[in-house]
């Protein structure tokens, strides 16, 4: 992370659920069914697309999505930077460090945003609609699905896809995928079978929730087998010569820790579908890579890349004052953002020994002071978070009550009695005049001294044994300087408590492997927020896979969460569900694995003025590299003026 914020760019891609599902359940009547575009029959739903209740916004027929240019130019190209490294063009290894957008070659059968990885389509959350697949069929207990693919669909060797190629996608990501992904997998899809060369059926356990079981096969990559085969490659290894996919880009040309570009398939197979009219609009992509924020920055300046997400609250508020954008060459905009805040701050180790103790997490936590840090260093542009699912109607706030407290004491002891009894954690308050809020620093160092953590004479802490109290945070060389600040203030707290706290500024590569391998007391990272239920929130919140997922920083492992997950995942209607996901958010923060920090609820984006996008924008979109497009009298102007 370069910066303070998540752009959507930057979040983890998923299936996103939605805000606004209907109440409907699949039995509905057949003329009901119809009107959604779906048709049940013998308790079989036939479909164009799928949504957990069975709602779907865009009927069979749909010409495009609603919030797209259906006439939008195709052409011209559009740049980005990374940061730091990568040796790689495989995102689905542990090892080395993957190109980024090296997942963009590849289709699912459901659609998928896959350069952004946000919702799609971007006006609604629990939708997804055939890509690969021209329909679904499924029964009405989602005990199977049927996908039946589109026959003209086609990797860029010019090979078909097959029901065959999706199987063995399935079972690659079952055999050499991460761990925590395969096993969640496992559990639930029973088996995958090709019925012939365009019919491909998933068959689910039993007695699970029924829950992300279509829409999980339904995304998953689907990778040409035969190229597997031939070469022999792979998936939990790095490499750069990377399979063909079947999507609208392919890699192009790379130089290894340079540049990567991505160009638009002249051939592609699904170019004319509804799915894809004004989408995929720019010829090129290209990614490059700089050393650090303040390189990319100067780099971006000099035009050498055309379009930054920015992330860096100093730049944001001072840098933007370049004669680019005093002449209008440059438009620096602020973008609606109606997703809910990516949970980020400082995540704790919860498998090292000394921060199993809730106060010393808690004392720690006190060092932190948001209010300074946001004036003092981020101009006073952020929020101070508090929730996982911030600023949406399933922020847990007050004291449970209703139907959350009656599903909370339904649970029985595994609930702690102060979660019933006291309300939502937040966030503390801090003296923003100041770095050291000195009644913060007593309170901790009281939470301290109660977990025997003493002040030895040397002023460090330490325990009955003698051990000192030692607290270490990396941080990515390749990240801004403001970032450094941030940690170095905080650290600059945590030693005036007494404990033996300092930061370790590595590379990009080191940084990757250290966080993969939890290598770390402390970490800023982020999880996943949630609008809807799916077992994805196991993976990201829950005990199983909580030793080894990389969706799970902290390694929290709560028998409480475990079971509110299991409750939201049982719900039958949308007031439940939001009840138990209500009760989730309260139960996170009481675990108290992270240090909220802060959050912004819009995207701020740079760029040179070549690029056009609809207006407005879908609420779950930003949709960059989706649906923006070239404008090419716009760049001519620019070139003809000298300024790039």
């Amino acid at each position: 992370m370069t910066g303070y914020h998540a752009p959507a760019k930057a979040r983890a891609p998923q299936r996103f659920a939605s805000l606004r599902i209907a109440a409907a359940a699949i039995g509905l009547s057949i003329g009901a069914l119809l009107a959604q575009g779906a048709l049940a029959q013998d308790d079989m739903i036939t479909s164009h697309g799928y949504s957990y209740f069975g709602d779907l916004k865009y009927p069979a027929d749909y010409p495009h999505f609603d919030y797209v240019n259906p006439e939008a130019p195709k052409g011209g190209e559009i740049s980005l930077y990374a940061p730091g490294t990568f040796d790689s063009m495989n995102p689905y290894s542990r090892k080395g460090r993957a190109g980024r957008l090296s997942w963009m070659v590849y289709e699912s059968l459901l659609g998928a945003s896959e350069a952004s990885g946000e919702p799609l389509p971007g006006d609604s959350y629990s939708e997804a609609y055939g890509l690969l697949a021209e329909s679904l069929e499924y029964d009405e207990g989602k005990t199977w699905v049927i996908f039946t693919m589109r026959p003209e669909a086609r990797f860029a060797d010019g090979t078909p896809v097959t029901a065959h190629d999706v199987v063995f996608s399935h079972n690659l990501f079952l055999d050499q995928g991460l761990k925590s992904y395969a096993d969640a997998v496992k559990r639930r899809v029973l088996s995958a079978e090709a019925l012939d060369d365009h019919r491909v059926k998933f068959t689910f356990a039993e007695g699970i929730s029924r829950r992300s079981l279509i829409d999980q096969v339904g995304g998953t990559p689907v990778f040409p087998k035969a190229w597997y085969e031939k070469t022999g490659a792979r998936l939990d290894e790095p490499r750069l010569d990377a399979a063909p996919g079947s999507g609208p880009y392919q890699m192009a040309s790379y130089d290894v820790n340079r540049n990567i570009v991505y160009q638009r398939n002249p051939d592609y197979w699904g170019r004319d579908l509804p799915i894809n009219v004004g989408r995929h609009n720019f010829d090129k992509i290209r990614i490059e890579y700089f050393a650090d924020d303040n390189a990319a920055f100067e780099a971006f300046k000099a035009g050498i890349y055309t379009f930054r997400p920015e992330g860096n609250s100093k730049t944001w508020a001072t840098g933007y004052e370049f004669p680019a954008v005093k002449n209008g060459h440059v438009v620096k905009a602020e973008l609606p953002d109606g997703l809910p805040p990516t949970p980020s701050g400082f995540v704790f180790n919860l498998g090292r020994e000394i921060l199993q103790d809730i106060r010393v997490r808690q004392a720690i936590a006190l060092a932190f002071n948001f209010e300074w840090t946001n004036e003092s260093l981020q101009y006073g542009l952020f929020k101070q978070r508090h929730s996982f699912v911030q600023d949406t109607p399933l922020e847990a706030t007050g004291l449970p009550e209703g139907a959350e407290l009656e599903l909370l004491k339904s649970l029985g002891d595994i609930v702690p009695e102060g979660m019933l009894s006291t309300p939502a954690v937040m966030a503390h308050a801090s003296n923003g005049a100041r770095l050291n809020d000195r009644r913060n620093l007593r309170a901790a160092m009281k939470l301290l001294d109660e977990a025997g953590w003493a002040v030895d004479d040397d002023g460090k802490r330490r325990n009955a044994e003698g051990e000192v109290l030692k607290i270490e945070i990396p941080i990515s060389a390749s990240g801004s300087a403001t970032m450094s600040a941030v940690v170095e203030s905080f650290v600059s707290n945590l030693e005036l408590m007494g404990i033996d706290a300092r930061f370790d500024k590595i590379d990009a590569a080191q940084y990757t492997q250290r966080s993969r391998d939890r290598d770390y007391d402390l970490i800023f990272d982020s999880y996943t927020s949630f609008l809807e239920a799916g077992t994805g929130l196991h993976q990201r919140y829950g005990s199983k896979e909580a030793a080894f997922s990389l969706f799970n920083p902290a390694g929290l492992a709560s028998p409480m969460v475990d079971a509110i997950i299991d409750a939201a995942l049982e719900s039958d209607s949308t007031e439940a569900q939001n009840v138990a996901l209500t009760a989730l958010d309260r139960a996170l923060r009481y675990e108290f694995f992270m240090i909220p920090t802060w959050y912004l609820d819009q995207n701020w984006v740079a760029y040179w003025d070549m690029y056009e996008h609809p207006d407005p924008l879908p609420r779950y979109a930003t949709g960059v590299l989706d649906f923006w497009w070239y404008n090419a009298d716009k760049a001519k102007a620019l070139k003809d003026a000298g300024a790039l």
